[in-house]
């Protein structure tokens, strides 16, 4: 496993559709493992490949407690195929936009079907957090992001704030 740098706003592939996953292999669990080794170090409750710069379809997420034992969920070409019309608020956060959290308003239950690390077909029913979770990581992998539930004006100032930290970061 090796960590992985994950990839800031504005980076342009944050904003591209990721590319289905045709075939679990090898090269796809190392990548599922990489991401979690990245998402324990930040530390993060979930993490779309776009974070770190592979646009494919893949999700990993543990919203287990701090102490608990860890609880894992690698999501190839999830896709959510129920939602409640219950819904949740919840304030979320996002390892590629630091410091920067938003209420944002989902469905408080879902279903998603998936492909496991072992290329089986699963279908999980979630709620609350993990719930949150999973909407808020496929929303990564439709080139959507948290701040697209914020105002305009807010938005437009997280984006200029982004591109400025960018600039310094690049030396320019």
């Amino acid at each position: 496993m090796a960590k992985r740098s994950i990839i800031l706003l504005p980076d342009p592939v944050l904003r591209r559709v990721a590319a289905s996953i045709e075939r679990v292999d090898d090269e796809v669990r190392q990548l599922a493992d990489d991401m979690l080794e990245t998402m324990y170090a930040a530390p993060g409750v979930g993490l779309a490949a776009p974070q770190i710069g592979v646009s494919r379809r893949l999700i990993v997420i543990d919203v287990s407690e701090k102490d608990d034992e860890k609880m894992p969920y690698v999501m190839i070409n999830p896709t959510i195929v129920k939602r409640s019309d219950e819904p949740n608020v919840h304030e979320e956060g996002c390892l590629s936009i630091p410091d920067v959290r938003v209420e944002i308003e989902r469905p408080a239950e879902i279903v998603v079907e998936y492909l496991d690390r072992d290329g089986k077909r699963r279908e999980l029913a979630a709620s609350e957090l993990l719930a949150t979770c999973v909407q808020h990581e496929i929303d990564h992998l439709d080139g959507r992001l948290l701040i697209d539930y914020m105002s305009r004006l807010k938005r437009e100032m997280v984006v200029k704030r982004f591109k400025r930290l960018a600039r310094e970061r690049d030396g320019l």
